[in-house]
């Protein structure tokens, strides 16, 4: 008989880099091991619920009865590490800790499975003194809790596809400060970080063998420079100087330093069997740490259409995803010292949440950007987006209408040229006021700008639904989807789908957008709506009912009378039927 199994939450911990301390002194590593273990783990565990099924020498895997006790004692655990740590400074113990829900085999006290090795290579991605959880655990958490982990983007060892994890790492064992070179009497100096996020795109690597692929790496490498350098808020390495370290086995922080930059990027090509494969990460220079990681592959034959996919693509991801880091960053600045763009980063995380709460509290920050900066028009685009989500949300007032068209409009006259004051103003005229017009010059010029923005991409896909051209609109969320897969924004990007697929009439694939929608955000009403309206047509009333009452339990003050009032169409047809099919789910008059 087959052992059973059962979903839990483990915890792995291992010593770094044990083996070097077990050759400088053995007898004195594993007493401390043993210590650590006696002091710090075994008395601890049984409040949380803890329980050691297994070690290892140097590690132990450690089981819990939930996430929330999983986190939080091994948090506890580092930072009682770090304090032992302090009292042996010369030599001290850095653990790494893996957080995961593992399914995993019951065999008596014991557990196995795939799921364990996974844990492990999970562990081995923590920084040393640092935690690692996954995606799903990060999920289950209070937001306390998770303020307190940054989400990075790599491939663990022995794996083929990129990872989304979650990092936290105590500030006692966080990077030192780099020393000053000196050369004779001359200080080495490098240039200063500028105000914007700034980064560097290395050449990336000819793994292929063949010197002949040497100019698509560097074609790469040039779009890539091309298309960030038409994204106003970073700050982007030209390429000449990029690429003094051709050929190169360069350091990343010492690249870092020596081009004044945050953020490096790097990559490499093979070529094998007819096909490419190109592989890039995106890496925080000072730390060390990975942010994003992602592969291409393609036929040989196609390599220029490649180069553009590879180019639109990382475009696409970086964007975002330096954005989040800039964010993770501005929020550890005591709040006194931020000037208006530190405001604006802070603004973001709650204007995603999508709560009320949040969009209030992304508004009043946007505010204080506009005191310290009265000008800034892209703090003005991003209240009028607040305004958007509230009305979206029903939640919006008449004067919070009125007050996003008058900031979108002054966003739009002082937004020299930046693809995304441009997106969020146009796509709020085009909701707020109806402006399509206007908001369809707007989104274009985005794009011109920054083909590859999924906040341009899917505002041009909400236009195109807007003025009945969903076809178009499928194209413009497809092309958001495939570019940033795993944007803050995506929700609106799987609406926007699942609204366009229903237009068209094609209610299988707006069924099964909109559940990708629900699984995203279920604690929004906009995650129901397309799924309700799809399963009515499909004939599945029962169903249509269920996902209706379970839209009331978010809302219970939404009516249909509402809906209408916020609906942005300029197809009265696609209004009534989306009207009579709400009320066939049952949904309040």
């Amino acid at each position: 008989m087959a052992a059973p199994r059962r979903l839990t939450v483990m915890v792995s911990l291992d010593v770094a880099g044990f083996t070097r301390l077990v050759q400088d002194n053995e007898r004195a590593a594993l007493t401390e091991v043993a210590a650590i273990r006696r002091d710090l783990i075994d008395p601890t565990l049984q409040p949380r619920g803890g329980n050691v099924f297994k070690t290892m020498g140097d590690g132990a895997l450690i089981e819990f009865p939930n996430v929330e006790d999983a986190v939080s004692w091994t948090i506890e655990f580092q930072e009682a590490m770090a304090d032992r740590n302090l009292r042996r400074p010369e030599k001290p113990i850095l653990v790494r800790a893996g957080i995961a829900l593992a399914d995993v085999y019951i065999d008596g006290d014991d557990r196995s499975g795939a799921a364990i090795a996974y844990l492990v290579r999970l562990q081995e991605a923590a920084p040393p003194g640092g935690i690692a959880m996954t995606h799903s655990v990060r999920w289950q958490l209070g937001k306390g809790l998770v303020t307190r982990f940054t989400r990075v983007t790599t491939i663990l060892k022995g794996m083929d596809e990129p990872w989304e994890i979650w990092v936290w790492r105590s500030s006692a064992t966080g990077a030192a400060p780099e020393p000053v070179k000196l050369h004779g009497d001359r200080e080495d100096r490098h240039p200063g970080l500028p105000e914007k996020p700034s980064l560097a795109v290395l050449p990336f690597q000819n793994l292929s063998g063949e010197p002949d692929q040497e100019y698509f790496a560097d074609g790469v490498v040039e779009e890539i420079i091309t298309a960030l350098s038409r994204v106003r808020s970073f700050f982007v390495i030209a390429r000449n100087s990029s690429f003094t370290y051709k050929g190169k086995s360069a350091d990343v922080k010492q690249v870092g330093r020596e081009l004044g930059v945050r953020y490096v990027l790097e990559g490499s090509v093979r070529k094998a069997a007819g096909k490419v494969r190109v592989t890039c990460q995106l890496i925080e220079a000072q730390t060390n740490t990975h942010i994003w990681a992602d592969r291409f592959e393609g036929e040989l034959k196609d390599i220029f259409d490649l180069q553009d996919r590879v180019t639109e693509n990382v475009v696409g991801a970086i964007v975002p995803n330096l954005q989040l880091a800039e964010i993770e960053r501005a929020q550890q600045k005591p709040t006194q010292n931020l000037l208006a763009y530190d405001f604006y980063l802070r603004a973001l995380p709650p204007l995603y949440t999508l709560a009320r709460s949040g969009l209030d509290e992304s508004r009043d920050l946007l505010l204080k950007a506009l005191e310290a900066e009265p000008s800034y028009a892209l703090a003005k685009a991003m209240v009028s987006r607040c305004y958007v989500f509230k009305r979206a949300q029903l939640w919006g007032t008449e004067d919070e209408r009125l007050e996003g068209i008058r900031l979108a409009r002054e966003a739009l006259g002082a937004h020299k040229d930046d693809p995304t004051t441009l997106a969020v103003a146009g796509h709020a005229l085009g909701y707020l006021a109806k402006e399509f017009e206007v908001a369809r010059n707007a989104i274009e010029r985005s794009l011109f700008l920054n083909p590859s923005s999924i906040i341009g991409l899917t505002a041009q896909g909400m236009l195109h639904n807007w003025t009945n051209r969903p076809d178009a609109a499928l194209d413009a969320f497809g092309r958001a989807l495939r570019i940033s897969p795993l944007d803050p924004g995506k929700l609106w990007t799987l609406f926007g789908l699942a609204r366009a697929y229903t237009r068209l009439g094609h209610y299988e694939e707006g069924l099964e957008t909109g559940l990708a929608a629900v699984r995203e955000r279920p604690e929004s009403i906009h995650s129901y709506l397309p799924v309700i309206q799809c399963l009515v047509r499909l004939g599945r009333m029962t169903e249509a009912r269920r996902f209706a009452a379970d839209l009331m339990q978010i809302d219970s003050q939404f009516t249909v009378t509402k809906f209408d009032e916020v609906a942005v169409s300029q197809g009265e047809e696609w209004r009534k039927r989306a009207i009579e099919d709400f009320r066939l789910a049952g949904l309040p008059e």
